[in-house]
């Protein structure tokens, strides 16, 4: 393939990849590729976590986090280090070249941090994730959903919604990125704990931690921690179906359906709706003076 002035070889793209769809690797290529205006915008700068399922979706994957030596030139790569001594080199994915070639390698699902290269430390979005405890809790994500909206408009924090493409749904918030991960990650669980404090017995949401003891819907803070990722925007999940993480209208999400959403359905969606989540990053806002109105202490800024 030539994308942007690059060429860009893809091997054995026949390769079935979702068998149960008859979807192959190329298949999973060409959906990137097709919506590439529409990615890239949220893996640019980000250090890139490589999930790979060499074999597609019915095959075993593996973890690499370092990039591999003899990398394109248009594959550019981050080094961070790590509080335990170790250090690696991250890929960045930045252009439609760099994002098939990922792909290429059996990255399924698009995994990067929450921080871009200009700051490593510093996030740039704060996430709210709703994690069903058991089957059948999905009109409960929906409910809670829309009490975290009513906590963010408060706040004035403008909030996406999608799909995680897996059980749950995603609300990002973009935040200047001021605040070191473990202050952003406070102010995650003092908003996580007023959405389960409205919900009420109702709908029963939690922020419990340890596994055993939730009950109900996981509102879910502790993604907010340094080095964690999550699926981005238009990400396709590794399941049979080829489920995708869908950019949602809050107007939808009384009523979606996460299975509606697939690497053959996403793409007319697009064409026809367009990008929900075009020019999110330029609504950031600082969270610094944000602290006192959940009942916290101010946040230390000056990373101690």
């Amino acid at each position: 393939m030539r994308l942007g002035g690059h060429e860009v070889t893809i091997s054995n793209p026949q390769k079935p990849f979702f068998p149960e769809r008859g979807l192959t690797k190329g298949d999973l290529v060409d959906y990137y590729v097709g919506l590439a205006d529409s990615v890239l915008p949220h893996l640019r700068r980000r250090p890139f976590h490589m999930k790979r399922f060499t074999d597609g979706v019915a095959g075993e994957f593996f973890h690499q986090k370092r990039v591999p030596k003899g990398h394109p030139p248009y594959v550019d790569e981050v080094h961070v280090e790590f509080p335990s001594g170790h250090s690696t080199d991250f890929a960045i994915v930045d252009n439609a070249a760099a994002l098939a070639w990922v792909v290429n390698l059996g990255c399924i699902e698009l995994h990067t941090w929450h921080s871009r290269v200009s700051d490593i430390e510093r996030p740039d979005y704060l996430l709210i994730d709703l994690d069903p405890t058991t089957d059948g809790q999905w009109p409960f994500v929906r409910e809670i959903a829309i009490v975290v909206r009513e906590v963010m408009d408060e706040l004035r924090l403008a909030s996406f919604p999608k799909t995680s493409g897996a059980t749950g749904l995603h609300i990002l918030a973009p935040i200047k990125p001021e605040l070191v991960f473990p202050e952003v990650r406070r102010f995650a669980k003092a908003l996580a704990e007023e959405v389960e404090r409205r919900v009420g017995d109702q709908v029963v949401a939690t922020t419990t931690w340890r596994v055993a003891d939730r009950v109900g819907v996981f509102v879910d803070f502790g993604q907010n921690a340094r080095d964690r990722t999550i699926a981005s925007a238009y990400s396709i999940r590794p399941t049979p179906d080829a489920r995708a993480s869908a950019p949602l209208a809050w107007e939808e999400v009384a009523t979606v359906e996460p299975e509606a959403f697939t690497l053959e359905t996403l793409p007319a969606r697009v064409a026809e709706i367009g990008d929900l989540m075009r020019g999110m990053w330029r609504r950031k806002r600082s969270l610094v003076p944000l602290f006192d109105r959940l009942g916290l202490d101010p946040p230390v800024t000056d990373g101690g």
